[in-house]
């Protein structure tokens, strides 16, 4: 493992947090926003649900690939 990798760790986790932040912050105080309907009829709280699911795995497979980890125990 490079010792570079702690910093684009970092930078990965406080991506995702503000992404997530964004996502308390419109059900905390815009709810109206979120009942929106955004793609198909679905509204914006479950689209951007999924998308945090789906940046959760992007973000581990970037911080893999930067790791070089290969699974390997």
């Amino acid at each position: 493992m490079s010792s570079n990798v702690s910093p684009i760790g970092l930078k990965l986790f406080l991506l995702y947090l503000a992404a997530y932040g964004v996502f308390v912050a419109l059900n905390a105080f815009w709810p109206d926003v979120m009942k929106t309907p955004a793609i198909a009829g679905v509204n914006l709280a479950i689209v951007y649900g999924f998308g945090l699911i789906v940046g959760a795995f992007v973000l581990a497979v970037i911080y893999a690939v930067a790791s070089g980890d290969k699974g390997q125990t």
